[in-house]
C-alpha cells in the first residue's frame, strides 16, 4: 500500500520577490527535509536559504531538524532584519516631532 503524502507550504520573501510552494511529503517528515525536498533554495541561487532561521504560522521552530511537519503547515524561512524595526519607529518619531515644531 502506497504511503498516504501530506501537503506543506515553504515560503521566502526576499527583499525583491517572493516565493510561495507547495510540496506533498510522507508523514514523519521533518521541516528541514521539507524545506530542502521544496525547492526553495534553488529560487534563491546565491542565498543560503537553507540555513536560514523556519517558524510554522509565525512561531520560530527551535529544532526544525527534528520536529515533524503536520497537514497544512505553512513553514516560513526568515530572512535577517537589514534595519531595527523599534529603532526605525523610534526614528520616524522624532522626525516627525521636529516638523512639528
Amino acid at each position: 500500500m502506497a504511503e498516504t503524502m501530506i501537503d506543506v507550504e515553504v515560503v521566502y520573501a526576499a527583499v525583491d520577490r517572493q516565493v510561495l510552494l507547495t510540496v506533498a511529503v510522507a508523514p514523519g517528515c521533518t521541516v528541514s527535509e521539507a524545506v530542502r525536498l521544496s525547492g526553495i533554495a534553488d529560487q534563491f541561487v546565491g542565498e543560503d536559504v537553507l540555513a536560514l532561521p523556519v517558524g510554522i504560522y509565525g512561531k520560530v521552530v527551535s529544532d526544525p531538524h527534528v520536529r515533524a511537519v503536520e497537514e497544512g503547515d505553512r513553514i516560513e524561512l526568515y530572512r535577517p532584519l537589514l534595519a531595527d524595526p523599534m529603532e526605525v519607529r523610534r526614528l520616524r518619531a522624532a522626525k516627525a516631532a521636529k516638523n512639528r515644531q
